[in-house]
């Protein structure tokens, strides 16, 4: 088979209206019809949860999918520090082309008593006038001793219920418990809620009043107070829920040339260490490295560190919308005797012609997390969520990918990012990629090129001992394919071969346009993304695209 063949694992029983004119997915359709109008034949029906490979047998036949676009994390003016109405935001939503996206608004009493409720009447109406509306309801938890977290729930009659009784239950800024810095005397207890508080969405889950909630850490390493062991506790007591955390922050437009300040970060990562930090993340893990977060672009860092457990644990991009860069809209003015306390809602904005300071890209504009489902629908997101069928990318760097390993004695689809491939010590094993290049130009009125495929593969070597360690010392970027120049559809094949343990693969790529040594030096990673000069982060032309891990489970390893 050549590159530009597709792979024989090609499903023969899709009908071919469930593909674009490549023949891979409904991605196409899906983009053209956006959050408004992505009415097709994948169904609306609730799938079930997808199911694990298991160890009754070798290899693994994952199914054919449709990659979702969203966001899930977007703030409007029931967030007491953003800006802009819901409708102003699903209308930006469906002009970048999403097809779901969570409204994650920030805890505080009036948020609570108040704005939830008013917010879910925004968007039961916005349900019922389009069914294919794909809005969900969260919350960003402040945690108790660390940062932030989206919380969210499938629509259901307890979903703003159970959001508003997490919210005043276990919100680390409602409850004061904000206190992290090591030995202080209320850390332990502190640490110990934030666990508690995903056994409960764990048990809510479990009892059926809701059907579905799950939880992503928010730009981990902003602050640095998100510790390794504090964020392996959150996975472990419920890995169901706690699925994952933000690979690349939102407010990527923070460093635009010429637009915030000499000192400006993409992501608005212009913190140093403080008494709330973890003391041992370098002073370089407060940066952003090609618009990336360090937990995640650093090869053979934190991320690595703990898929290196064997446990999945998933990375997503946003936008954090509270304030779109150039926009002129400002925050409109309170009634007399009216606060956010008191009613939960910001004033509508009001339009000034004048740009308006801010960092953030609309929804979908800039960063997207894309989702391999199997139907279309709320719990489908979910369930394809939590099984880790998830690629990121920013500045729409690619129409698609889609990716499978699969053992070369095998006939089957193979195993897709998220998955475990179970097979025989010495066997032969093939990765494919299946890259869609991008078909038009981006919202910035460029045609984003994809440069290389980097293939990172790291050792499975179980729990470790130091639940604060961020290292993954047989973690490295592998191989690079130069794809420069390609378009259309095309696969690259990348032999595999298991040998004495079980591993993981997983996938980045880039425009080309800014790399160098990886933070763990050049044996590791040759040509990882890299830290901007302050102020001068024009994201446009610095993208990259992540992806989920595969697991290869080695019999007897």
């Amino acid at each position: 088979m050549t590159e530009q063949q597709l792979p024989s694992w090609a499903d023969p029983s899709v009908h071919p209206a469930d593909l674009d004119a490549q023949g891979v997915s409904r991605r196409g359709l899906l983009r053209r019809a956006g959050l408004f109008g992505a009415a097709f034949a994948l169904g609306s029906a609730a799938t079930p949860a997808f199911a694990a490979s298991g160890k009754q047998g070798f290899g693994g036949d994952d199914p054919r999918l449709a990659y979702l676009v969203g966001d899930h994390h977007v703030h409007s003016v029931y967030s007491h520090d953003a800006k802009y109405t819901f409708s102003q935001l699903a209308q930006a939503a469906a002009r970048y082309g999403l097809d779901w996206m969570v409204f994650n608004e920030h805890s505080n009493f009036g948020h609570a008593y108040y704005g939830a409720k008013m917010e879910h009447a925004e968007i039961v109406k916005a349900r019922a006038a389009n069914p294919r509306q794909l809005i969900f309801q969260g919350l960003e938890w402040y945690i108790p001793a660390a940062e932030h977290c989206t919380v969210f729930a499938a629509p259901g009659p307890h979903e703003t219920d159970l959001l508003t009784q997490f919210e005043l239950a276990y919100d680390g800024k409602l409850l004061s418990y904000t206190e992290g810095s090591a030995g202080a005397a209320d850390t332990a207890r502190n640490e110990a809620h934030a666990v508690k508080a995903i056994k409960w969405l764990a048990e809510q889950r479990r009892s059926g009043y809701v059907d579905d909630v799950l939880v992503l850490a928010n730009h981990p390493l902003r602050l640095g107070i998100d510790s390794p062991h504090e964020m392996r506790g959150w996975r472990d007591a419920a890995p169901e829920i706690m699925i994952g955390m933000e690979g690349a922050p939102g407010a990527q437009g923070a460093a635009l040339p010429g637009w915030r300040g000499a000192t400006s970060v993409r992501g608005e990562y212009e913190n140093k260490p403080s008494a709330q930090s973890w003391s041992g993340y370098p002073t370089d893990a407060y940066l952003t490295y090609g618009g990336f977060d360090w937990a995640t672009a650093t090869v053979g860092g934190l991320w690595d560190s703990m898929l290196a457990e064997g446990s999945l644990f998933s990375i997503t991009t946003n936008s954090d919308n509270h304030r779109t860069v150039f926009d002129t809209w400002k925050n409109g003015d309170w009634p007399a005797g009216q606060n956010f306390d008191n009613t939960g809602r910001l004033p509508d904005p009001v339009n000034t012609d004048t740009p308006q300071p801010g960092s953030d890209f609309w929804p979908g504009e800039f960063s997207r997390t894309h989702v391999g489902v199997t139907r279309y629908g709320y719990r489908a997101v979910m369930a394809g969520m939590r099984a880790g069928r998830v690629w990121v990318d920013h500045g729409h760097l690619l129409d698609g990918l889609d990716v499978r390993v699969k053992r070369d004695c095998d006939a089957g689809r193979g195993v897709t990012l998220g998955g475990r491939l179970r097979v025989r010590k010495g066997e032969r094993i093939t990765l494919y990629v299946t890259v869609t290049s991008a078909s038009r130009a981006n919202p910035q009125e460029i045609l984003p090129e994809l440069a290389h495929v980097d293939v990172i593969r790291g050792a499975v070597r179980g729990p470790v001992s130091d639940r604060d360690g961020w290292k993954a010392p047989d973690t490295k970027v592998v191989q690079t394919k130069d794809v420069s120049g390609r378009k259309g559809t095309y696969t690259l094949r990348i032999p595999l071969t298991a040998g004495d343990e079980s591993f993981y693969v997983r996938l980045r790529g880039s425009d080309g346009k800014r790399h160098g040594t990886g933070y763990l030096g050049a044996s590791v990673d040759p040509h990882g993304p890299i830290p901007h000069e302050p102020g001068n982060g024009d994201p446009w032309a610095d993208t990259w695209f992540y992806s989920n891990p595969v697991f290869v489970d080695v019999a007897g390893a």
